[in-house]
């Protein structure tokens, strides 16, 4: 994927938490096993995202992590750029400075639409999008029949 670990890491962690909006703060540790991710990693994940106001944490019994907002009110952009930063859409597909529309490098064209796809797609998919999406293929995948209507 185009992500880092632990960016993927992170979303997949805040679907887990969208899934489950009324179950209110949730250990980190029942998020690493729901999404088999190793723990420790995890932990320094759900840090981050605490740091960038995406997830909220109680550091007392009972406590763990929750999502900072709806989760309709957040999209992949706002982890991406929470993880690894969006500075990797700005980049040079093949990585020489000074590319720009004036002096464009053999992919410039291609990759400035692909970027602008990219973009739009991060900005437009919510936590919620995937979370509807997950509770939906583990459906067809528990009932296949069932889920095709048959």
């Amino acid at each position: 994927m185009i992500y880092s670990k632990p960016c993927e890491h992170a979303i997949r962690a805040l679907v887990f938490l969208a899934r489950f909006p009324d179950q209110g703060a949730v250990q980190g540790t029942e998020i690493a096993k729901g999404e088999g991710l190793p723990a420790p990693v995890l932990g320094k994940v759900l840090q981050e995202l605490v740091r960038k106001g995406l997830l909220e944490s109680r550091r007392v019994p009972g406590g763990g992590f929750r999502l900072a907002r709806n989760s309709q009110l957040i999209t992949l952009r706002d982890v991406v750029a929470a993880i690894d930063g969006l500075d990797q859409f700005a980049e040079c597909a093949v990585g020489l400075e000074g590319c720009s529309d004036d002096s464009p490098c053999p992919l410039h064209d291609t990759w400035k639409v692909l970027r602008r796809q990219l973009m739009n797609n991060l900005e437009v998919t919510t936590l919620a999008d995937m979370a509807a999406t997950v509770t939906r293929k583990n459906k067809l995948l528990r009932h296949p029949t069932q889920a095709r209507g048959k």
